[in-house]
């Protein structure tokens, strides 16, 4: 894990439709070594959840809008938000 990584985790984001998770470390899966981001809903039943890590950062489209898929949070606003 690098240093950017190490920064992330504990760190909250906001999904693009709303939710909010925090971002709990970095893995790789076993059978393609690809970087996965193991990350917890901050509502519900607070699952925990994993996606690759480009899927996770990557910028997409959505109604004609680029937006990241996970935002980052500045603060602890899932906290003030339960």
């Amino acid at each position: 894990m690098n240093e950017e990584q190490e920064k992330l985790i504990g760190r909250e984001f906001r999904h693009f439709k709303g939710n909010l998770y925090r971002l709990e470390g970095f893995a790789k899966d076993s059978e393609t070594l690809e970087e996965m981001v193991v990350y917890r809903a901050l509502y519900g039943e607070h699952g925990l959840w994993v996606r690759p890590a480009k899927m996770f950062f990557e910028t997409i489209e959505r109604d004609g809008k680029r937006m990241k898929r996970f935002e980052l949070l500045e603060g602890p606003i899932a906290e003030k938000m339960q």
